[in-house]
């Protein structure tokens, strides 16, 4: 296992022990805002499944919108926060981690890493902050990249598996891989034909070769004979 998402899901243990006496939605509100400030929790999953967190889930409004921003941080984006209603206040922490959550999620698609992308993206009001933001993701151990202000990229070369699959994401998963699957085999099917195509080529050419070698080599001697006739 990634060494990142083991030190993840250690730090997240304890909250899922902490799960178990939050038994009132609103100390299962309080567990959820606690598990999101926490240093080193990045994964939720297990934290969603757990029963009394997943009671939140029908709880009053008040209490069910912390299952929702749960969620968020097991797999949404930032966007995702600033597009639902009614979700509650984010901490400086909270707004941190997420943002951080986010650009993992950002850096899977290589065309979303310009600079101008990823400020709009997380919300951001500068370079620098968005700068900031990418070198704490990098110490953090979350990434590793490399930001290049002079073509106003960010050049990511791995991703820790921090994120939790959305429900449903699997089939679609699945489907993407058959996809791909049947890609490689075409594409491996197109290389076989070429392959062939210039061994035949390459064959017919030394038979070429070997014609043209023999009609030489005759006329050759068709010349040594001539001229010893004389």
């Amino acid at each position: 296992m990634d060494p990142t998402q083991q030190k993840a899901l250690n730090a997240l243990e304890s909250f899922i022990l902490l799960s178990k006496s939050a038994t009132s939605p609103r100390s299962a509100a309080d567990l959820v805002t606690q598990a999101t400030s926490a240093p080193n929790t990045y994964v939720f999953a297990e934290l969603l499944q757990t029963p009394n967190i997943s009671a939140l889930k029908t709880a009053p409004a008040e209490h069910s919108a912390f299952y929702t921003l749960l969620e968020i941080f097991a797999w949404g984006t930032w966007a995702d926060y600033t597009s639902t209603p009614n979700l509650p206040q984010l901490s400086d922490a909270q707004a941190h981690k997420l943002r951080q959550l986010t650009l993992l999620s950002l850096s899977t698609l290589p065309t979303s890493l310009t600079y101008s992308h990823l400020i709009t993206a997380l919300s951001l009001s500068t370079t620098r902050a968005l700068e900031d933001l990418v070198i704490s993701t990098i110490y953090a151990g979350l990434i590793t990249a490399k930001l290049s202000p002079q073509s106003q990229r960010l050049d990511v070369s791995s991703v820790s598996p921090l994120r939790d699959l959305r429900p449903g994401s699997i089939p679609r998963l699945t489907s993407t891989l058959r996809a791909w699957e049947a890609r490689c085999v075409s594409v491996l099917g197109e290389l076989e034909a070429q392959v062939r195509e210039v061994k035949q080529k390459a064959l017919e050419r030394r038979k070429r070769e070997a014609r043209d070698e023999g009609a030489v080599a005759r006329l050759v001697e068709e010349a040594r004979k001539g001229s010893g006739g004389l």
